[in-house]
């Protein structure tokens, strides 16, 4: 897959060193998959799932650093790209204003 921005992993690395070396293991291991749809993003991230946010799309959200972050996402398919979007502990996450903003 293409991630689109990948500056921002490294920006999320810098501003939450705890969560670097897990956000460093998914960008690798995204740039190297193929995915088609979610079900193949689950046979490589079990916990991923795909959320509908205000704007009717579907973002698919990582738990990073043993689920204290989460990484959201919006994976296009299609065309083999993903884009970063919002990186948030998990307290943040829980709030749900994140989903009127996408």
């Amino acid at each position: 897959m293409r991630v689109i921005k990948p500056s921002r992993i490294h920006e999320f690395g810098r501003l939450f060193a705890d969560a670097k070396v897990s956000l460093s293991a998914w960008l690798r291991i995204a740039r190297h998959a193929d995915w088609q749809n979610i079900v193949d993003v689950r046979l490589t991230f079990p916990s991923a799932d795909p959320v509908k946010v205000k704007s009717g799309r579907i973002v698919v959200v990582f738990n990073i650093c043993g689920n204290k972050y989460r990484l959201i996402v919006a994976t296009h398919y299609n065309t083999g790209m993903l884009y970063i979007l919002r990186f948030m502990t998990h307290a943040e996450y829980d709030k749900e204003k994140w989903k009127g903003q996408l």
